[in-house]
């Protein structure tokens, strides 16, 4: 009975450890989650207000669907002379540390066209390149993150466009049109990498009705249908190509739907960001 007696009060301290760990451990999650959930806070307010978006590019979308709380893609808008400049960056990693690049990668995009009238698409980045290396080379540890981007200068006056890219394309769909116009980007990153060269700077003239995308890798890139395989960017063309006629709200929430649909029940493996403009 004695024995009895003690093995009991042995499992009844043990449960009591057990419960307390079990306590500690939602108290540090809580704590974890209220840091992250304000540091989304933080993020958002580098992110364009929806009132700024409609003013500058009133027939515009964005589709933007974050991983975690928080995000490594981000996407950023300016205005200067007239000129709108907007972009859809993909920061290296997602979630916090991807979150934390994006705010260095945002500011080095402002100070380079605010502070430095770095107005050109290609030198903008170039410069933008400059200031996140000088940026992580502080560290003792070497530090290789960075971003792509597509960025686009829109003088809506005369519908010409100028875009400079660092890995992430620029699609376009002439007015009636039954095909995708691609324009390549540099195949490098916004950061330190071994063959930099200067980004390539291109002018395009658009006219009205046509239609012009940019995205970060998240919605090709993730697994879903069947076979649970990658969507890949050959079906999102097609499947740009199929919404043409919808106006752009309809075209955001089609894109919506399709990712989803895709995706299942498979988790969502990368940040996704999509920017289309009609003229």
């Amino acid at each position: 009975f004695r024995r009895k007696k003690k093995d009991n009060e042995i499992i009844n301290e043990q449960k009591r450890e057990v419960e307390h760990q079990k306590h500690l451990v939602e108290e540090k999650n809580t704590e974890i989650l209220d840091s992250i959930q304000y540091a989304k806070r933080l993020q958002t307010a580098i992110l364009p207000s929806k009132k700024l978006i409609k003013e500058w590019l009133p027939n515009s979308f964005i589709l933007y669907k974050p991983k975690d709380i928080v995000a490594g893609d981000f996407y950023w808008m300016e205005s200067v002379n007239g000129i709108i400049y907007f972009a859809a960056a993909d920061c290296t990693g997602h979630g916090v540390p991807g979150a934390m690049v994006s705010v260095v990668c945002s500011n080095a995009l402002t100070k380079s066209l605010m502070e430095e009238g770095k107005t050109i698409p290609s030198e903008l980045l170039d410069r933008t390149r400059e200031l996140v290396i000088e940026r992580f080379v502080k560290s003792e540890e070497e530090i290789r993150d960075g971003m792509d981007i597509s960025l686009c200068a829109w003088d809506p006056s005369t519908k010409k466009l100028q875009w400079a890219g660092a890995n992430n394309p620029l699609w376009i769909i002439r007015n009636g049109s039954e095909e995708i116009e691609e324009i390549r980007a540099d195949k490098q990153p916004i950061g330190k990498y071994g063959a930099e060269k200067p980004f390539t700077n291109h002018e395009i003239k658009l006219a009205e009705g046509d239609t012009f995308y940019m995205f970060s890798d998240g919605f090709p890139d993730q697994f879903g249908g069947e076979r649970g395989k990658k969507y890949k960017s050959g079906n999102l063309k097609r499947y740009f190509l199929s919404i043409q006629n919808l106006t752009l709200a309809d075209q955001r929430d089609a894109l919506n739907n399709e990712f989803e649909n895709w995706r299942g029940d498979i988790e969502q493996i990368d940040d996704v960001c999509i920017i289309g403009l009609r003229v």
